[in-house]
């Protein structure tokens, strides 16, 4: 590629994308609006970006960013696969990439993007990438005493990037001389400058106090907590010209800190948010798609016919198609799906599709109200989830939830995601190390005011005192036992409501997370119960759902107290 072009090859891409010359999903089509209407929004010398501009080095040379960029990395080699000691050939997608987050920049020449989060399946040349992009910002990104660093939870997958990076700079003597590069077996650096590349992870280093030029956080999805994550976003923010870059496949976390990033992403290329720092792309499907062709994994890979080849995938595909084991672990790695536990029971995308984000419990007030209420354990989730009948479509619902966690437990906690829905209100904490039924109750007791309580459905472990409280207050109190005769039906019936849309939400974090944890055990008569396939993957929110919707479905049933069935292990 010449290197006055391409900024124009990143254009064309999008446009391409947009018009559906490349077949892409709807977050790639999204980037691509985003960038196109911000090259008509941002003109003219009072905008507060321009894109790749004509801009002075400190050496006094001119250039432009993003052909700098790209024009760097093609005399960089490959390292791994047939192709290894071959230059580098950046294709129209990484053009696209690396000149929108390298090619805005503010007056000042600093770049304008600051976080970057790039998601694409498996064997789509992610390491090579970063690897490159990593050996710019050490030595030619014009930062004095730059530190890059590649970051992971664990050692070895911290220095993937980082050995890439290190085997590229071996390979090119041009590099090594042209910019003083010295390569050690940990630590690569640049005197004159003071700059440095090295590998660091959460196992053995410290993390605390780095001063990041460029921080790479490879596969995010693997990270348990946010750590890593948020060790780099507060070392970047003490530079004026550094970048935060995650490029990662997807996962089956949905508590975890990538999908917490993700979403956000998604919230921006939606238009919900607004973030001009914030770069965002994201490879795969769109709600239903059949996975099972090979059309779905050229969309999905945009390396098709380069690294990611039919000839790999299609075997891969046609077996697990064959074996169900194997589709959840397919569609993850290379299909860039974020799934559930391998024999999960909620089909995460089609929860998703009952999103309504301008649904609100307040516009509710005076209707008929079903509520569950799973209390589980004091120290650990309480979930109380209303139901109402959706207003608009027949024989559909719309559901809230509402959770209750003791503050030590919070603390505590392995799950990132806490703090976020204790901060945005999506998650009540209560003092001290064990919940205070208290606040549960005078929930209740409110809600008892706003709306009409049909029945508060509810397990009677661990809620006998708070019961009998309620139903003193006036509460209409039923007591439902975690049976698989209990469970069973209503169970099958919030899967099918999910199915056919009918069961409507406002996109609850903490609802969606415990609906992706959710196992559905089934027993020789075909009863289905929930059970969790890990301590820490909560389902209380989706129990209480299934007592909720007991009720509001079968409102004159009696409830089973006991029976010969065997009380589920929640």
């Amino acid at each position: 590629m010449a290197q006055d072009s391409y900024a124009d090859i990143a254009k064309m891409y999008a446009e391409r994308v947009v018009a559906g010359e490349i077949l892409a999903c709807k977050w790639v089509k999204a980037a691509c609006k985003r960038q196109l209407n911000d090259l008509k929004r941002f003109k003219g010398k009072s905008s507060p970006y321009q894109f790749n501009p004509k801009l002075t080095s400190k050496s006094g040379k001119s250039y432009y960013p993003a052909d700098n960029l790209c024009a760097f990395i093609e005399r960089l080699p490959h390292v791994k696969g047939p192709l290894a000691g071959e230059p580098i050939t950046l294709e129209p997608w990484q053009v696209f990439i690396l000149a929108t987050v390298f090619g805005w920049v503010k007056a000042d020449g600093t770049r304008r993007f600051r976080r970057s989060y790039i998601e694409v399946p498996r064997g789509n040349a992610k390491s090579t990438l970063s690897s490159a992009v990593g050996l710019y910002m050490l030595a030619a990104d014009g930062e004095g005493g730059a530190e890059v660093y590649s970051l992971a939870t664990t050692r070895d997958q911290a220095r993937i990037v980082f050995g890439d990076a290190q085997t590229m700079a071996r390979r090119s003597p041009g590099f090594r001389n042209r910019f003083s590069v010295n390569v050690g077996a940990h630590n690569m650096n640049v005197m004159a400058s003071g700059s440095k590349f090295e590998a660091l992870s959460a196992e053995g280093s410290t993390l605390d106090g780095l001063n990041i030029h460029f921080g790479c956080v490879d596969e995010l999805h693997a990270h348990k907590t946010r750590t890593v994550y948020d060790v780099v976003e507060t070392g970047t923010g003490k530079r004026d010209n550094s970048l935060l870059w995650v490029i990662t496949t997807a996962g089956s976390n949905r508590a975890g800190i990538c999908y917490e990033v993700r979403s956000f992403v998604t919230k921006l290329l939606d238009e919900v948010f607004e973030d001009d720092t914030q770069f965002g792309i994201i490879y795969g499907l769109d709600d239903g798609d059949d996975w099972t062709t090979e059309e779905s994994l050229i969309k999905a890979n945009p390396n098709w016919g380069i690294s990611v080849r039919s000839e790999v995938l299609g075997p891969l595909q046609a077996k697990a198609m064959q074996l169900p084991s194997a589709v959840n672990n397919f569609k993850t790695k290379h299909l860039n799906e974020w799934v559930n536990a391998d024999t999960a029971w909620m089909d995460m995308r089609s929860w998703d599709a009952c999103t309504e984000h301008g649904i609100f419990i307040e516009q509710f007030e005076g209707q008929p109200c079903w509520i569950g209420l799973d209390l589980a354990s004091k120290t650990d989730i309480a979930a109380l989830v209303a139901v109402f009948r959706h207003p608009e479509i027949s024989d559909a619902y719309v559901t809230f939830g509402k959770y209750y966690l003791p503050e030590d437990t919070v603390n505590g906690a392995g799950n990132s995601q806490y703090g976020g829905w204790m901060h945005s209100g999506r998650l009540i904490v209560t003092p001290g190390n064990v919940i205070d039924f208290g606040w549960i109750e005078s929930d209740l007791l409110d809600m008892a005011t706003r709306y009409e309580i049909q029945a508060v459905a509810f397990d009677p472990f661990q809620a006998t005192q708070l019961s009998t409280r309620m139903l003193a207050e006036g509460l209409p109190m039923i007591e439902v036992r975690p049976t698989v005769l209990n469970f069973s039906e209503p169970m099958k019936t919030l899967e099918a409501l999910v199915l056919q849309k009918k069961l409507i939400h406002d996109g609850d974090p903490v609802l969606t997370w415990m609906a992706s944890n959710v196992v559905a055990h089934l027993d020789v008569k075909d009863n289905i119960y929930p059970r969790k396939e890990r301590a820490e993957n909560k389902i209380d929110g989706i129990v209480a759902l299934i007592m909720a919707l007991s009720r509001a479905i079968k409102p004159g049933d009696s409830v089973v107290l006991g029976s010969d069935y065997e009380l589920m292990v929640l």
